[in-house]
């Protein structure tokens, strides 16, 4: 499972308000009602089980990346949201720089290898800078959801 399987241009903002890892972990699960994926009544239940797994460890990874993810049985299939901050957001990172893409994903719970699995992609996507670049300098949701479906061959 990658990002091409997980996301479609209306799971994409290319415009994240969030100044906070906080605040952007709440703009991409409140995109995910609005797509229908999460159910308005899970909302904070699911905002809390990431913000949990957010505070013990900072999913903000370097290079600009934020993968902020947990496992959950409010959910019967991966979802997931990417953001784009032109500005950054604060996202205490390991190499302390903002972090330009968010890229949120949900996991049913007990699917631990599908867990794995999902974030080792994300990471070695977002990890080439070229991809980056792309998706910083794409002009909208459109064109981000090109890349990555050129991207990933999907």
């Amino acid at each position: 499972m990658d990002l091409g399987d997980i996301l479609s241009r209306e799971q994409i903002l290319p415009e994240l308000r969030a100044s906070n890892r906080w605040e952007a972990i709440d703009e991409l699960i409140e995109n995910l009602v609005a797509a229908g994926k999460i159910r308005p009544e899970h909302r904070e239940a699911i905002a809390a089980v990431v913000k949990k797994r957010e505070s013990s460890m900072s999913t903000g990874i370097g290079f600009g990346i934020g993968i902020p993810h947990a496992s959950t049985d409010l959910i019967n299939e991966v979802v997931g949201s990417l953001g784009r901050s032109r500005t950054g957001v604060n996202f205490d990172a390991l190499d302390n720089q903002p972090v330009k893409l968010v890229m949120l994903f949900l996991v049913p719970q007990g699917q631990f290898q599908k867990h794995l699995h999902t974030l080792a992609n994300i990471a070695k996507l977002l990890h080439r800078a070229e991809f980056r670049n792309a998706l910083e300098q794409a002009p909208d949701a459109d064109a981000m959801l090109n890349i990555i479906r050129n991207s990933t061959g999907k």
